[in-house]
């Protein structure tokens, strides 16, 4: 893949329906993408949609400034083990696999982005593990992980629920995996992926209910 820039500019803001996106070839015949965003090549600090059709496999890669993945649909595995639905993966900066899916997946995935210092390797599994109670009603949290200013979580609202306006020192991502999540700047329905500059502002809700991906932090 050539250089590419696409939605590359972090102190922009960003919204992109992922469900309205043409999938691309990767380097193995049966893995797709819808690029998200991206500024690289093959190699390239990268947000996609990715999909493995059945029986398809990675030859093994270095992560050099790491990856996090969310398995969307399917089941994703490498020499560690299998991952279903609803897995979260941090494989840290160094860390390399094979990755491969013996009967298709889709996932969320972000490259080139952790701190070369943070080395933990991070697997959970968002459909087994205890959620806490958020900071209002109707909001529920599950924490995934946490470096530095970064933070990761899992984080599902009731139907109706509406959150106090805030500010994102560091810049806020979100990736709706269910439902729809609302803001006073629009509605976002599930596959939708938004990315908010640093000291950015909104007042998010769900009037009918959502589950998303937040990562908050990072966009320093």
């Amino acid at each position: 893949m050539n250089p590419l820039q696409l939605n590359a500019d972090v102190s922009k803001r960003c919204v992109v329906d992922s469900t309205t996106l043409p999938w691309l070839a990767s380097p193995s015949p049966l893995v797709h993408r819808r690029l998200l965003e991206r500024d690289g090549g093959e190699v390239a600090r990268a947000t996609s949609i990715v999909r493995y059709d059945a029986g398809a496999t990675f030859d093994s890669h270095l992560h050099e400034l790491g990856e996090e993945i969310l398995v969307l649909e399917g089941t994703l595995g490498d020499e560690a083990g299998e991952y279903g639905p609803g897995t979260y993966l941090k494989n840290p900066p160094g860390s390399s696999h094979a990755p491969f899916s013996k009967e298709g997946c889709t996932l969320f995935v972000k490259l080139r982005h952790l701190d070369p210092a943070d080395t933990t390797r991070v697997v959970v599994d968002t459909r087994q593990t205890p959620w806490y109670q958020g900071m209002v009603p109707g909001l529920t949290v599950l924490p995934l992980w946490e470096f530095g200013t970064s933070h990761t979580a899992m984080v599902r609202w009731a139907p109706g629920t509406f959150f106090n306006p805030h500010r994102h020192h560091g810049g806020e991502e979100i990736f709706v995996v269910e439902g729809v999540f609302s803001d006073e700047h629009g509605n976002y329905p599930q596959g939708s992926w938004l990315r908010s500059p640093h000291l950015s502002q909104h007042q998010p809700f769900s009037r009918e209910g959502c589950l998303i991906l937040v990562k908050t932090g990072h966009l320093l």
